[in-house]
């Protein structure tokens, strides 16, 4: 096991996580990941039995961990993890996570109070508020980003969706700063930390109140057409069809061309290939499906094109008010 790079971990994780699953972890990785990935693949031979274990045993502990982590900072996780595998084993995770209580900047704002935190924040420069934005909890950023003046939102947003890397002492300047206003005391990181992204921008929206979305996405196209298709893109996905509603499934269905979404249909989830099927016709579902097998092996690149024009066709309908889509925990209206 000690022999085994990260790289052919993720090859034995792969083969033993169902075909299914698979390529939906493959479509979210770079073409040159993919790449790397089959080729450590082909390379596999035989397969122990307990490396298998072991392997998917390490991928449990880490995906744990980190939900631990997002879910109320490191020694939150470290407490977890203690107590279901023991100290050394929890210290050893944590570790391979590359997470201390000194390697996470504004770790101190998970347990601060949002309005408190905007008290500080409103009169900071716009890239100052989005790196803080950034590397908080998006339900908090949410809450911060709706209550900032409206003129203000729309720069953060962007700023945000277009952050890359930070240097780690414009990090640790900002965050002493905010230390000091909010007197908590927090070791400062040292390592580069990435935060804001394009993700980073539609977790917050997604957990924004439908008036701040819609401002924010409005004013975004107006400085960055292109970023803000890209955010709108990702903000309902096509697996997200499965919470959607028979009535608005079969709306859908009447303004999607039928070769397109055999190609979208191609290697999803069984629940999203089920739920299109069953608001069909029984012949028009036999005749989808019989397209579905006779496309034979189909690029990723050209399933994620197929299923990104369904998502357009759902966001022209949820535009012209004929449905709603759900954002974060909001159940969806008809």
């Amino acid at each position: 096991m000690a022999n085994l790079t990260g790289a052919q971990k993720a090859a034995v994780l792969l083969l033993h996580m169902g075909k299914e699953r698979s390529a939906a972890v493959l479509r979210s990785m770079s073409e040159s990941e993919v790449e790397h990935l089959m080729a450590e693949i082909t390379r596999l031979d035989m397969v122990d039995a307990n490396i298998v274990d072991v392997v998917m045993e390490e991928f449990h502990n880490l995906a744990t961990a980190r939900r631990f982590v997002a879910e109320g900072g490191v020694e939150f996780a470290r407490g977890l993890l203690e107590e279901s595998l023991g100290s050394a084993k929890a210290h050893q995770i944590l570790d391979r996570l590359a997470v201390s209580i000194t390697e996470a900047p504004f770790e101190f704002l998970r347990r601060a109070d949002p309005r408190q935190i905007l008290t500080y924040l409103q009169e900071e420069h716009p890239q100052t508020i989005a790196l803080v934005l950034a590397h908080m909890a998006p339900d908090q950023a949410a809450m911060i980003l709706s209550a900032l003046p409206e003129n203000m939102q729309s720069d953060i947003a962007h700023r945000i969706a277009t952050m890359e890397r930070t240097s780690p002492e414009v990090v640790r300047q900002v965050e002493q700063v905010l230390e000091r206003k909010l007197s908590s005391v927090l070791q400062a990181s040292e390592s580069t930390q990435a935060a804001g992204g394009l993700q980073a921008l539609v977790d917050l929206l997604t957990r924004s109140d439908r008036a701040t979305e819609k401002l924010i996405l409005t004013e975004l196209e107006k400085r960055d057409a292109e970023l803000a298709e890209q955010v709108r893109g990702q903000m309902f996905v096509f697996e997200d069809i499965t919470t959607l509603d028979d009535r608005s499934i079969q709306l859908i269905l009447r303004d999607v061309d039928v070769k397109e979404l055999a190609v979208a249909l191609k290697g999803v989830r069984g629940d999203v290939r089920d739920k299109i099927l069953n608001n069909m016709s029984e012949r028009a579902a036999a005749n989808l499906a019989e397209e579905i097998d006779l496309l034979g092996p189909v690029r990723m690149k050209r399933v994620g094109e197929a299923q990104g024009s369904v998502v357009k066709v759902i966001r022209q309908l949820e535009e012209s008010g004929q449905l709603v889509l759900s954002r974060g925990n909001e159940e969806m209206v008809l």
